[in-house]
C-alpha cells in the first residue's frame, strides 16, 4: 500500500536547473573534451567541489587545490568567478511539474547541495525558487547529502513528516538516504518519468 505523500521536495542541480561544470570547461578547454574530462577527474574533482557545498570557502579551497596544481592557477578560479557560466538555464520540463504541483496547491520544498557562497546566485536568477515554502542548502548548515543528518535537520526545521513527502534527486544514492528516513524517493532521469511517478502518487493528474 502506497502511503497518502502530500509533501513534494526537490533537489536542485540536475533536477530544476541544468548545472554542470561541462558547460564552462568545454570554452576554456575549446573542444578539447579528454583534457578537460581530465582535469575534472584530477584537478577540480567532484569530491573537491562536494567540500565547498559542506561550507568549505572557495577562497580557501582554490588556494589549496592550486598550490597542488599550479600549473592551472586560473582554471582553477574560474570554478568560482565563473560559476554561473556552469548554468544553462532551468530544466524546463521539470519546472512546468513544480508549476503544476504550485497550481494544485501542493506543499513545495528544496533540499541541495549548493555552496553557500554561489546559491545566491541561483536565488537572483531563477524566479521558480521563490515557489518554495523552505530551501534548506548544504552550505548553509555545513551537512552534505546523503548524510542522514541534513534530512533530519530538514524535517526538524520545515515541520515536515517523512511519511508524506516525495523526494526528487538525479543521484541514486541521494535518493536511497532519502527512502531511508522514510520519504517516498524518486530517482530523477527526465521529465516525463518523473511526471509518470508523480501522477501514479495521485500528486499530478494524469495528461490529457
Amino acid at each position: 500500500m502506497i502511503a497518502n505523500r502530500s509533501v513534494a521536495v526537490f533537489d536542485l542541480g540536475g533536477v530544476l536547473i541544468d548545472w554542470n561544470p561541462r558547460h564552462l570547461y568545454r570554452k576554456l578547454f575549446r573542444g578539447d573534451d579528454a583534457a578537460m574530462e581530465h582535469f575534472l577527474a584530477t584537478v577540480c574533482t567532484s569530491s573537491w567541489n562536494l567540500q565547498q557545498d559542506a561550507g568549505r570557502p572557495f577562497a580557501e579551497a582554490c588556494a589549496l587545490l592550486k598550490r597542488e596544481h599550479p600549473a592551472h592557477t586560473e582554471l582553477i578560479d574560474a570554478w568560482f568567478h565563473r560559476q554561473e557560466e556552469m548554468v544553462t538555464g532551468p530544466i524546463a520540463g521539470t519546472v512546468d511539474i513544480l508549476a503544476e504541483l504550485r497550481a494544485r496547491g501542493v506543499p513545495l520544498y528544496a533540499l541541495s547541495n549548493w555552496s553557500a557562497e554561489t546559491f545566491p546566485l541561483a536565488r537572483k536568477r531563477f524566479d521558480f525558487l521563490q515557489w518554495f515554502q523552505g530551501v534548506l542548502v548544504s552550505g548553509d548548515v555545513r551537512l552534505i547529502k546523503p548524510d542522514p543528518r541534513i534530512f533530519r535537520l530538514f524535517f526538524e526545521t520545515h515541520g515536515v513528516d517523512p511519511i508524506d513527502a516525495v523526494y526528487i534527486d538525479d543521484l541514486k544514492h541521494n535518493v536511497d538516504a532519502a527512502t531511508a528516513q522514510g520519504m517516498h524517493g524518486i530517482h530523477f532521469t527526465d521529465p516525463p518519468t518523473l511526471r509518470s511517478e508523480l501522477v501514479k502518487l495521485g500528486l499530478l493528474d494524469q495528461a490529457r
